[in-house]
């Protein structure tokens, strides 16, 4: 089958696309034929060698999928031959990739494409999604009514915490750095989209939410803390998903006496099972036309080097090129 894989970790350079063998699923897996791949920056500190997990070589690319199940391994009950399916969570903890023809993927992290969603639009909103759903609802407790705000709402997670706090009747500001990118946040149902270039912050989101911001979902790389914390109403919940680097200063006086809240968490840290319940409403939204994934750019498979310098351009580079996903079309 072909593949774009690893031999050693390194810049998008140790990319190759060639030949590997067909996995055999085994217990509890289905053996799926790969239809799109969704990438992530996660997969580039991977490949980078920047995150150190578990790898066998050559390693596969690649976390999120969409295909159809091609045949199954024994003890697998809930899908069978010919089951379009989606997810995420490979090529973690020692897991192959998914960027090739074929994956070999344990049963309890596939979910059931809704119909009439393509196969580049499932993989799309996979692991975005269910961090989105994550940090909303399993770590920030989103209620209805209440006010949410998200920077970059035309980005991959951004995108879709707008659409999900909104489905679960929250009040929703985003921002973005163009006038296209501030009509698709509104398209996706924000009730507030401005531009982060040229409108004061503090001034634009008090006017938003008087009272402050109950679930401020921070997807920057480097937050301001003494600017946005401020900002959070009392019993605020901030949730953390990025930054590994970054050592923002928290200022305590404005954090502790309103109880606020910081959250961090990691979506590969999620079980199977946790997902599960995250995915169940994403295809529940996806019937209900509430949530639509977004694909920026594709590459074909051999171009799967390319398309890891794009997302890096426009992720750790900011070359702001990119409003949506990068996905690799496999066939």
């Amino acid at each position: 089958m072909r593949a774009a894989y690893i031999e050693k970790t390194g810049p998008p350079d140790v990319i190759r696309v060639g030949d590997l063998p067909v996995p055999e699923p085994g217990p509890g897996q289905a053996l799926v034929r790969v239809k799109a791949v969704a990438l992530n920056p996660f997969d580039l500190y991977l490949r980078a060698g920047i995150v150190k997990m578990p790898m066998t070589f050559p390693y596969i690319l690649g976390s999120d999928f969409a295909g159809v199940v091609e045949k199954v391994g024994p003890e697998v009950g809930m899908f069978s031959p010919g089951d379009r399916v989606w997810g995420s969570n490979q090529g973690l903890k020692g897991r192959q990739g998914v960027a090739a023809e074929f994956a070999a993927i344990d049963e309890g992290w596939l979910n059931p494409i809704p119909e009439g969603l393509a196969d580049v639009d499932a993989a799309a909103m996979a692991m975005v999604g269910i961090t989105a759903h994550l940090g909303l609802f399993h770590r920030a407790g989103l209620k209805e009514g209440e006010a949410v705000y998200v920077p970059g709402g035309a980005g991959g997670v951004g995108s879709m915490v707008v659409q999900m706090a909104k489905a679960a009747g929250a009040r929703v500001a985003t921002s973005a750095g163009s006038p296209d990118r501030i009509d698709l946040c509104k398209q996706l149902g924000a009730d507030l989209a401005f531009n982060y270039k040229t409108a004061d912050l503090a001034a634009t989101i008090r006017e938003f939410g008087p009272e402050g911001i109950d679930v401020w979902y921070e997807t920057q790389r480097e937050p301001d803390l003494p600017t946005t914390v401020p900002l959070l109403n009392t019993r605020g919940r901030m949730v953390l998903m990025a930054g590994r680097d970054a050592t923002p200063a928290l200022p305590l006086g404005s954090f502790y006496p309103r109880d606020c809240s910081l959250l961090g968490f990691a979506m590969f840290n999620a079980s199977a099972e946790e997902q599960q319940a995250c995915a169940s409403d994403m295809i529940r939204w996806v019937r209900e036309g509430k949530l639509r994934p977004l694909v920026g750019r594709t590459f074909p498979l051999a171009e799967a080097a390319e398309a890891e310098r794009f997302l890096e351009s426009n992720t750790i580079g900011k070359a702001g090129q990119l409003a949506g996903k990068v996905v690799i079309l496999v066939d």
